[in-house]
């Protein structure tokens, strides 16, 4: 009796043991395929563009001519599930600071390298698995300043994607 509990005891650990190393190396693939399954954002386009009265808009380059700057970038990933996902999009101005508006459904994301950064837009967009989705951000404001606008596009708690679009000053002599 005494040898088969030492032997039954033996095989419990054993089991315990295995389920131990099972769990562990689910969790870190299931950890890879959550890091796999993050987009890559590309094509990123940022758009200034002056709304006329008649309804138009034309692209200006003159930083107290822009009324918006249209962002866009298409966002795909092989292995991502069809599904929703929410993207965030940080707009940097020239003074260094994230431009911020509540109506434009900032906030603060929490990202996996760099800690908590406060957004600007946040969107979510209906995925399909093995597609690439393009994605436009407009952006309004009051008096864009003259200087470089930093563009940072995060999915994930991961930067995917970032660009940079200058705004010249106007005038005769700017």
């Amino acid at each position: 009796m005494a040898t088969t509990n030492t032997v039954l005891t033996g095989e419990k650990q054993t089991l315990e043991t295995n389920l131990q190393t099972t769990t562990t190396e689910k969790e870190q693939l299931a950890q890879t395929v959550d890091v796999g399954s993050t987009f890559s954002a590309s094509n990123i386009g940022i758009k200034p563009l002056q709304e006329r009265k008649n309804g138009k808009e034309k692209e200006t380059t003159t930083a107290k001519r822009v009324d918006k700057l249209m962002i866009s970038f298409d966002v795909e990933n092989r292995i991502a599930k069809s599904g929703p996902a929410d993207l965030y999009v940080l707009v940097t101005a020239p003074n260094g600071q994230v431009i911020s508006d509540a109506s434009m459904g900032s906030g603060l994301l929490t990202t996996r390298n760099e800690g908590d950064k406060q957004y600007t837009y946040r969107t979510s967009i209906e995925y399909e698995q093995g597609t690439r989705k393009n994605v436009q951000v407009p952006l309004r404001q009051s008096g864009f300043a003259t200087g470089d606008y930093r563009i940072e596009i995060y999915q994930n708690g991961f930067k995917i994607g970032e660009g940079v679009r200058s705004l010249k000053k106007g005038g005769l002599f700017g």
